[in-house]
């Protein structure tokens, strides 16, 4: 039985408007040009590929609905209460399989010492096996080392032999398109005289094919990043957090962006009292201390939920409404650093010739607004949304951090830094957690940053100049 939570259907939405954004900027030379230098860029297709990835996991994870139960009491359909997801569905062997407690990375044992039964009655303080890691050896200390050796080839062969069939198959769309044959479409990849750089493109798809198939095919045997406190696996929490990173830079993206569009290029048309009262607006927004007014926000959230418990059936309800509430105080929030850009552009604009002489002409302002000012601005729209991706992903690991940000019971990888700060004083040191985040976080912020600066090279018009 599907589930359909607020944040799944704006994700969806987002994803439509994408869509919709390709379709219009390929029918329009001056959006389609500078997407072109993009994909021209090898950086830029290579960290392209890497954020398909974390989409592609997100998107799964937005599918949610109820499991069907395979017992059901009266012989008709029957549902669980959970609510899970199709990464859920995928990682299920994952996510059954919680050990007891803390245990290290490709560990077949506990990672703390605990009193041990013997068979002959006696008790002895050992580290005990785990129920998952590593069971199916017989003697881990002879065999654990070859077992992963054995392993972690295995799923290299097998990630390899995907990547040649998704090769195979981009290859040959390829060929079909341009109407050649597939030994040409090869050779002009190798020789690279193709405009898209496909050799970086399936480069990184190969090395992304093959790690994630070894890493998913040890995850069967072993626990590959560790597990928690609680003994959940820390892979399957990392490809978790993967969603709730991408809802906090995207949605809060999709708030922020009328304000700051709309306010910014008001402000700079009309001037006099509009100006004034939206200066005024952003400035006194700008003057409030973020922390404070997050924190503010969430426990005015936290009051209302506790006050109509009935209103929310369950936990995932609660959490996602918590995380919608967050997107929307910081993109209320981060909108006036791109009005204030929008603002300065549009004062810019209005005086070149085509403004005027719509304005001579008795064209309406609405109109002006949309067809001469907006498109003349989106540079700055496109540069600012890609840039501040990053700095909102990386925001939602310190809000966790202090207790402000997504809900405690939804995977995120700030929850997994703050649940990890205070095991890095004890002896040893549980230092996976924090690993696994920080990897995931930097496999997400960094291909963002530097698809932005391929974004900002292309449309930025004064770069474009020099470069012409």
């Amino acid at each position: 039985m599907p589930v359909i939570f607020i944040t799944d259907f704006l994700v969806f939405f987002l994803v439509f408007m994408v869509g919709v954004f390709i379709w219009y900027s390929r029918r329009h030379e001056h959006l389609h040009a500078p997407w072109r230098q993009v994909r021209e860029n090898p950086l830029a297709m290579a960290a392209s590929v890497l954020l398909g990835f974390y989409v592609l996991v997100g998107l799964l994870d937005s599918l949610h609905f109820h499991p069907r139960l395979k017992e059901a009491p009266t012989g008709a359909p029957a549902y669980s209460a959970e609510i899970a997801s199709v990464l859920d569905v995928l990682a299920e062997g994952l996510r059954q399989r919680v050990e007891k407690t803390y245990s290290a990375p490709f560990a077949t044992h506990a990672y703390a010492r605990e009193v041990i039964d013997l068979p002959d009655g006696r008790q002895v303080r050992d580290y005990p096996r785990l129920r998952y890691g590593g069971r199916h050896l017989d003697d881990p200390a002879a065999e654990w080392l070859p077992d992963i050796l054995k392993k972690t080839l295995t799923g290299i062969v097998l990630g390899t032999l995907l990547w040649l069939g998704c090769c195979a198959v981009i290859i040959a769309g390829l060929a079909a398109r341009r109407r050649g044959t597939f030994r040409s479409e090869i050779e002009g990849i190798l020789r690279r005289q193709r405009p898209t750089p496909w050799h970086v493109i399936l480069a990184t798809l190969g090395g992304l094919l093959i790690t994630g198939t070894a890493l998913v095919y040890l995850s069967g045997y072993y626990h590959v990043l560790g597990t928690d406190k609680v003994g959940q696996d820390v892979f399957y929490q990392s490809l978790k957090g993967v969603r709730t990173g991408l809802l906090i830079g995207t949605l809060t993206t999709l708030v922020m962006l009328p304000f700051a569009l709309v306010l910014g290029i008001m402000a700079g048309y009309f001037r006099g009292w509009v100006d004034d009262v939206i200066q005024y607006l952003y400035t006194t927004l700008n003057s409030i201390p973020g922390v404070l007014l997050i924190a503010a926000a969430i426990l005015m959230l936290e009051v209302y939920m506790t006050n109509h418990a009935e209103d929310f059936t369950s936990i995932e309800q609660r959490a996602d409404l918590r995380l919608l509430f967050l997107c929307m105080i910081l993109g209320i929030m981060s909108w006036t650093g791109l009005c204030r850009l929008l603002r300065g552009e549009t004062l810019k604009l209005g005086e070149v010739d085509f403004v005027l002489a719509a304005r001579a002409f008795g064209v309406d302002h609405v109109t002006i607004m949309l067809r001469h000012l907006m498109p003349n601005v989106m540079h700055i729209v496109m540069i600012t949304i890609v840039l501040d991706f990053s700095g909102l992903v990386l925001a939602e690991a310190v809000l966790a951090y202090i207790n402000i940000g997504v809900d405690p019971t939804m995977a995120s990888w700030g929850n997994m830094i703050n649940s990890a700060r205070l095991e890095m004083a004890r002896e040893p040191v549980v230092w996976w957690s924090l690993s696994a985040a920080f990897i995931f976080m930097l496999g997400l912020v960094l291909p963002a940053n530097l698809f932005a600066d391929a974004v900002r090279d292309a449309f930025d018009p004064r770069i474009r100049t020099l470069t012409a």
